[in-house]
């Protein structure tokens, strides 16, 4: 099989780990804060890792990690039926990598698939114990109604920083330089974090986090991708910012500032990469 090949079964494989990791933390964010949520945030940073291997696999073979999302399988009126769709997103993973390892004749790359298909597996049979677990313990969707305008904040804010992890880590993908790679990737983190404070707030708000597929800066130049990165953190700290300052919600305000202060800092790590760059 040739390069081309490959890198569109790891891209297939790559868009199946991404939609794995939004179906997981939405379903971990909307039953609330508990054991079992923790648990499946825990399997959607494995999936995380699946991810950055496969991007990193697929830039080592000369192409570019895809910023699109699998399918998934979403709605169910209760915490069961979303873990039954958790078992189900597996076992289509567990096909998928089945049939990519039979495929795929260099070694290497065989390696690491049946590497990830061995964390499937178990992810299946959790997700399988998940459904009676959840079941017995009368777990309930936790998300509410509310869009005023603090949800809506809220839901771009959540909105944003999905956006942002994307196109961090991809640029990180993309980068030559190794201090460009670690920083950018860094700040990526960050942003994840961010992402669970926003969506965890929102839930105890009584509003619903949505992520919907965003539109990702996919340059490949490190100089222009950071010129890119330090404009929307200039805008995003402001509107952080600004709307810490009208709340009159304490924890909220305290919450956005300790963001956007982040934000501000992101922004100087871009700026001290573009002017290394530049020398």
């Amino acid at each position: 099989m040739n390069k081309t090949k490959i890198i569109e079964l790891l891209n297939q494989d790559l868009q199946d780990e991404h939609g794995a990791i939004v179906q997981y933390l939405a379903h971990a964010y909307g039953m609330g804060e508990g054991e079992l949520s923790c648990e499946v945030e825990a399997i959607a940073r494995e999936e995380m890792r699946h991810l950055d291997w496969l991007a990193e696999t697929i830039v080592e073979l000369g192409g570019k990690p895809s910023v699109k999302r699998g399918g998934m399988r979403m709605g169910g009126d209760a915490v069961p039926d979303w873990m039954g769709n958790d078992v189900r997103l597996e076992e289509d993973a567990i096909a998928h990598y089945e049939d990519h390892i039979k495929q795929v004749d260099d070694p290497k790359i065989k390696r690491l698939l049946q590497r990830i298909l061995a964390d499937e597996n178990a992810h299946h049979g959790k997700f399988a114990h998940f459904v009676d677990k959840s079941r017995k313990e009368g777990l309930k969707d936790q998300r509410g109604q509310r869009n005023d305008e603090t949800a809506k904040f809220l839901n771009w804010g959540v909105g944003h920083e999905y956006t942002v992890i994307l196109q961090y880590m991809f640029h990180s993908y993309m980068a030559k330089k190794a201090e460009a790679r670690k920083q950018l990737e860094d700040q990526a983190i960050n942003e994840m974090q961010h992402l669970g404070w926003l969506a965890e707030e929102l839930i105890d708000a009584g509003g619903a986090p949505m992520m919907i597929d965003p539109v990702v800066n996919q340059v490949v130049d490190t100089q222009e991708a950071l010129r890119a990165d330090i404009a929307i953190e200039k805008d995003v700290a402001k509107k952080y910012g600004d709307f810490a300052a009208r709340t009159d919600d304490a924890g909220l305000k305290e919450l956005l500032t300790r963001i956007r202060d982040n934000e501000l800092y992101h922004q100087q790590v871009f700026n001290d990469l573009l002017q290394d760059g530049e020398k």
